[in-house]
Order: C-alpha cells, then sequence, then structure tokens
C-alpha cells in the first residue's frame, strides 16, 4: 500500500496514526482499531506502543525510537513493523511542510 514511499528509508520518513484509529493501552502493550476498516492489530509490547503514539510528536521515526529509548540495534525491526501498520493502514507518512 505505503511501500513505495517508504522504500528508501522508513527510519527518516515522518509518520502519524491515522484518521479514525483509536489505541487502547493494554498490559502487553495496545490495541490498535481502525473505525474505517474494523480492522484489529496488536502492538505486541510496550515500547512499541509509546512510540506509534508518539509518531506524530516527532520529525521521523528514528527520533521517536529515541525518544522511546529504543536501543539502536533493535531500531531496524522496529522500522519493519512500522511498515506493515502503514500497511494495514494503522499508521501513515506525514505530509511536512517545506517552509
Amino acid at each position: 500500500m505505503v511501500a513505495g514511499l517508504v522504500a528508501s528509508d522508513p527510519l527518516a520518513q515522518s509518520w502519524e496514526l491515522a484518521p479514525g484509529v483509536a489505541l487502547r493501552p493494554e498490559p502487553f502493550g495496545a490495541l490498535a482499531y481502525h473505525f474505517g476498516t474494523r480492522r484489529l492489530t496488536f502492538l505486541k509490547t510496550p515500547e512499541l506502543a509509546t512510540v506509534v503514539r508518539s509518531l506524530g510528536d516527532h520529525p521521523d521515526l528514528r527520533t521517536a525510537l529515541a525518544a522511546a529509548h529504543v536501543e539502536p540495534r533493535y531500531w531496524n525491526a522496529y522500522s519493519k513493523a512500522l511498515v506493515a501498520l502503514a500497511d494495514a493502514g494503522m499508521i501513515r507518512p506525514r505530509e511536512t511542510s517545506s517552509v
């Protein structure tokens, strides 16, 4: 779905939670529910849930991961998880102004 937009470097991409998606905190991480598609996705760790919640507050995924104290050696795995969430319509690339 969004693979062409993120093929170069998902870590450098600006992301945000997609409209119509809600996150519900859970002991294991969170549930992401898309009201438009009725799709439910499990965010399997609290760290991943923290990163997804904070995407809109950071200029790129790399900064969001650092702010959530995710060790750099795990960034590739988180990047793949975020691309899968984007493919599921749970997050989307955020438009950045060039002003």
